[in-house]
């Protein structure tokens, strides 16, 4: 089987590197002349709503899937009339888009911080009287690892976040003063089949994540999944998802989620029976889901900007390196380690 994937970074590298011991082979549309995924597989460059491209792979993968929420909708929608793409058309256009998301959430009756529409600086001003301070600035769309949002304390931010974001459409939304951050990732297959990995601590650094510790039978776990289950059959989904959290002690909060692998699911390629890249491509691929049981406790750290040096990090015989074998380059995400032990990890350890 071909498997087709929008997006050649290191989520669709570590997709290839999971489902090639199945039998897949890959293609990857991404504009990058280096894209990092290249080298295990077909590398068509170009934009990604280039039409010539996108029939090229509609011809030649049996089904297409994609790494980022940031795919142009319209790529995703002259795909769907040519070949099969998971997760859908309605998962993406809800994810990537942040009132979107926060709509489906109030519609399943899933908690979220008050939110609003910002199309003015004057829906601003009246989103600021009825939210109150502090409160979030963010872009609807296009924003990730901290990018497109401003925290806003008091009103005399009011006006040079509008000047910093006022280019696209705008979302407001209160902040959450919470104990943790925890995400879940879940899988649904084809036939329905719903999985669930224990939850993950998140800790960010910059707003890009810093730390995911895998936590088996966590008391918040059944609520997490709940909210997941909600959210997978609503929308018909296929593949991974992934939710964020606040965890605000005596409830869950959702935060935002991904219609895909997510960042804080890496440490289930050591810490778990099946990783949610195994998962993911067995899912769009229509093949019987993997275990998500977790195998011991893990902990993941990225490296942003540059790897530290291998020798001194392997000298840990716990840690499993991976490398993205991307140019360093400041607030990148070049690699990651995950720590692994029969019994809870101590923090000092990473």
């Amino acid at each position: 089987m071909i498997i087709g994937i929008i997006g050649g970074g290191q989520l669709a590298r570590m997709m290839a590197l999971a489902g090639i011991p199945l039998g897949m082979r890959f293609i990857f549309l991404d504009p990058a002349e280096d894209a990092c995924a290249s080298a295990l597989g077909e590398h068509l460059c170009g934009e990604y709503d280039d039409r010539e491209l996108l029939n090229y792979m509609a011809e030649k993968a049996d089904v297409v899937t994609y790494e980022f929420e940031n795919v142009p909708a319209s790529a995703i929608e002259y795909l769907n009339d040519k070949v099969g793409v998971a997760p859908s058309a309605e998962a993406l256009a809800t994810a990537r888009d942040r009132l979107n998301e926060k709509n489906l959430f109030r519609e399943l009756g899933i908690p979220t911080v008050p939110f609003a529409t910002v199309d003015s600086f004057g829906d601003l001003q009246l989103a600021v009287e009825e939210i109150g301070l502090p409160a979030i600035l963010k872009t609807r769309v296009f924003g990730y690892d901290g990018k497109g949002q401003v925290l806003l304390r008091d009103e005399a931010d009011l006006q040079q976040a509008w000047d910093k974001l006022k280019a696209i459409p705008l979302i407001l939304e209160g902040f959450a003063s919470f104990q943790r951050e925890i995400s879940i990732v879940s899988v649904r297959g084809h036939d329905g089949e719903i999985r669930f990995y224990p939850l993950s601590e998140n800790v960010h650094r910059d707003g890009i994540l810093n730390t995911s510790e895998s936590l088996p039978d966590d008391p918040k776990q059944s609520v997490a999944e709940e909210y997941a289950r909600r959210t997978l059959e609503r929308l018909d989904y296929v593949g991974v998802l992934a939710i964020e959290f606040f965890d605000m002690g005596k409830g869950l909060i959702v935060n935002e989620m991904a219609p895909r692998v997510h960042n804080s699911g890496h440490w289930t390629i050591e810490g778990a029976l099946t990783s949610q890249f195994e998962n993911h491509i067995r899912a769009v691929a229509k093949l019987p889901l993997g275990s998500t049981d977790a195998d011991g406790y893990a902990r993941m750290i990225n490296f942003i900007g540059e790897i530290p040096e291998i020798h001194d990090l392997l000298s840990n015989e716990t840690l499993h390196l991976h490398h993205y074998d991307k140019k360093p380059k400041p607030g990148r995400k070049v690699g990651h380690a995950t720590y692994w032990s029969t019994t809870k990890i101590e923090h000092d350890s990473t």
